[in-house]
């Protein structure tokens, strides 16, 4: 059995291409999800007999959900050589659940081709077809929602239109930062819509990878769950973990044999060169402990700091421009960094917090100057010194 999966174009009869109509012609019966009636009324014309009985929810297979694939999968026959499936747009840009599909009939041995047709993002397209049923007008939406709403900015909103993976760097940044901003107030109000914020990232960055037949949501969603299942098998399986550093050997060991794994060629690979300094310094340093190179407590560490300011200092008598002064500065910095993790601190975060917390205090200063009518570059250092001390005590 043969099925042709087929665009219809935007909606409108006249914008079905030739190469869609004889295919659809040729096959003889076909399912037109989400085609509206003066479409489905030109294709009988044209003598396709449409078919009504295969689908429950057009909305639904047009996203990929597993409930109405498995209806059409039952139904759908195998004496008939062909079957047409009519979808909006072009498969592999407007049927995000076409990866599913695709899976699907080759589990089942069914043979498959694609016969695009016009984007649905044509100019000449109308807006009043939408991709799928447009959501209702409440201020409560699901999952599948989210998905519609997505697709349906990509079509209708110019900006949203414009956007690749690489634009959208800076915002998925930002975002992530500013998830980071309301845990650390404690403000869950604000966190709720920041974690909100940066799943439109993640929903956008999936719904381009639909619209090019790389990947969809649902493959993020189906990745990640498989991920954790497989990584966790104390959890899902029969294995015994006593403690969190045999989790990390066991995670550790489950990361080495997956596909990445065993494309590194270091224990080191695989920490974002584009995270902070600190954190990624610390992130490796947590990974070279989880093979035992490690120091065997604080002491060492300190005596280790010691020993690093003093090579700093004799760099710096040496020669105060010397990129070495540099070199041993970042060494001072990573043994710190190191110090950190021994005490179970988080050394980004502990900086982070040393920033605000020099922030509440100077500002404080501005603000006690103001109020005497003086700015803070009228003042002594004396004087700088009595307000930084009053900062201490009431601006903590």
């Amino acid at each position: 059995m043969l099925v042709k999966i087929i665009g219809l174009g935007p909606g409108d009869p006249s914008l079905l291409t030739l190469g869609s109509l004889d295919a659809l012609r040729s096959a003889g019966r076909a399912v037109a999800l989400l085609a509206p009636p003066e479409l489905t009324t030109y294709l009988e014309e044209q003598g396709v007999t449409i078919r009504r009985d295969l689908v429950r929810d057009a909305g639904l297979f047009v996203r990929g959900g597993s409930d109405e694939l498995d209806y059409f999968m039952d139904r759908m026959g195998e004496n008939d050589a062909e079957l047409a499936l009519g979808v909006l747009g072009t498969p592999l840009g407007d049927f995000p659940g076409l990866p599913m599909l695709l899976r699907a009939l080759e589990a089942r041995g069914v043979e498959t081709s694609i016969v695009p047709g016009m984007p649905r993002s044509a100019l000449s397209a109308p807006i009043s077809v939408p991709l799928v049923p447009l959501p209702p007008q409440s201020s409560h939406y699901s999952w599948a929602d989210l998905i519609e709403i997505m697709a349906r900015l990509r079509l209708g909103c110019p900006w949203d239109r414009e956007q690749t993976h690489r634009t959208l760097v800076p915002y998925l940044i930002e975002e992530t930062f500013e998830v980071v901003e309301a845990i650390e107030a404690r403000d869950l109000d604000a966190l709720c819509e920041e974690l909100g914020d940066l799943l439109l990232q993640i929903v956008f960055h999936a719904q381009l990878a639909t619209e090019v037949g790389r990947f969809t949501v649902a493959d993020v969603v189906d990745a990640l769950a498989n991920k954790m299942v497989r990584r966790h098998p104390h959890v899902f399986s029969d294995a015994v973990i006593e403690d969190v550093d045999s989790q990390w050997k066991s995670w550790e060991t489950l990361k080495a044999q997956e596909k990445t794994g065993i494309a590194r060629k270091s224990r080191l690979d695989g920490i974002p060169k584009h995270l902070g300094a600190l954190q990624r310094g610390q992130r490796m340093q947590e990974k070279a402990s989880r093979v035992g190179f490690d120091w065997p407590g604080v002491e060492g560490i300190l005596e280790k700091l010691v020993e690093e300011l003093d090579e700093l200092a004799q760099a710096r008598r040496q020669k105060q421009d010397d990129p070495h002064v540099r070199e041993e500065l970042g060494d001072v910095f990573f043994t710190l960094v190191n110090l950190s993790r021994a005490l179970g601190i988080d050394a980004e975060t502990a900086v982070r917090e040393a920033n605000e917390k020099f922030y509440r205090r100077f500002h404080f200063m501005e603000e006690r100057a103001a109020a005497d009518g003086k700015a803070l570059a009228d003042l002594s250092l004396e004087e700088l010194e009595v307000l930084w001390q009053l900062a201490k005590t009431q601006a903590a």
